[in-house]
Formats: C-alpha cells, structure tokens, sequence
C-alpha cells in the first residue's frame, strides 16, 4: 500500500492514491463553485488533477453511503465532499445534516481514510440574488479550504505508523 503525502516542499510524495470528491447536485450550480475551487486548489497543492475521481448524487443524503463505498474501495486516500442542506419549509433540515455529518464520521472512523466535509447548512437562505450570490462565493472558500485540510491530513496521517490490519480500536 502506498501513501499519500505532501514532502516537506509542498510536492506530493509518492502520490499513487485518489482522491474522492462527492458532491450533491441539490442546489448544483453553488456547490459545483466549491468543486471547481477544490480542483483549482489541490492542482496548486501539486496533486495531480486524473488523480481525483468526481461523483455526483442527488442530494446531501446520499453523500455518506457513497463516501462508505468508496472508502471501502481501498482506492481513494481521502474523500472530500460537498453539499448545500437547507430549509425547504416541509422537514427539518438540522435532522438531514447530522444524519449527513454523523454518517460521514462514521465512515472516517471505520473506514480508517479521512473524510473532509464541506457541507453546508445555512440557517438562513434564499435563493436569489444576492444571498445565493453569497453562498455560491463562501461555498467556492469552502472549496479552498478543503483541498489544504485534505493535503493538510493526509501529510499528517503518513506521519503516523499505518493501521494494523483488523485492528479498529
């Protein structure tokens, strides 16, 4: 098994692994401005852009069952999801995102490969003008952000001895 790091230079090391980024098609046009920041990030963080796979789902819900399939792929170092959870007036959309958010931990711990999340769940939001205008750009830092949490983490983890197989305590 290889792993992924960043050497002290800013380069990847030995960078055979993927990265995953999963991302709703909910509100598509915002979260797509956080898709294309992280690429434009990671690219600039030296990682290679046909080293990160794209996956589409229909909304935020669904991101953890993917996140759990791919991690138990083996192929990706890190999956890097996106998302926009808000309150459509009909259910409780605190409910969506910690069933989202606890989903997507449960997969980093038991999966042992770091899930960063850049779902977001505004308490307040519109979509139009300018308050969409707002979200669309904060979700394009979020996208940023992600991509050096995600090189950030994986330089960190192969600091760190590997797992020993079986052994999940």
């Amino acid at each position: 098994m290889h792993e992924t790091g960043l050497d002290g230079g800013g380069q990847w090391a030995d960078a055979p692994s993927r990265i995953a980024f999963v991302q709703s098609e909910w509100h598509g046009a915002m979260v797509d401005r956080c898709r294309d920041a992280f690429l434009e990030e990671i690219v600039r963080l030296g990682f290679a852009l046909d080293r990160v796979d794209l996956f589409r789902v229909p909304g935020a819900f669904e991101i953890p069952l993917h996140a759990k399939r791919i991690a138990a792929s083996g192929n990706a170092a890190a999956i890097v999801v996106a998302g926009l959870v808000v309150d459509g007036g009909i259910y409780r959309h605190d409910f969506v995102a910690e069933a989202v958010l606890n989903g997507l931990m449960r997969v980093q711990l038991d999966a042992d490969v770091p899930v960063l999340s850049a779902v977001l769940t505004p308490h307040h939001f519109r979509d139009d003008g300018e308050h969409a205008a707002f979200f669309a750009s904060h979700l394009a830092v979020k996208g940023v952000e992600a991509a050096r949490a995600c090189a950030r983490t994986l330089r960190s983890l192969a600091s760190l001895p590997a797992q020993a197989a079986g052994n999940h305590t």
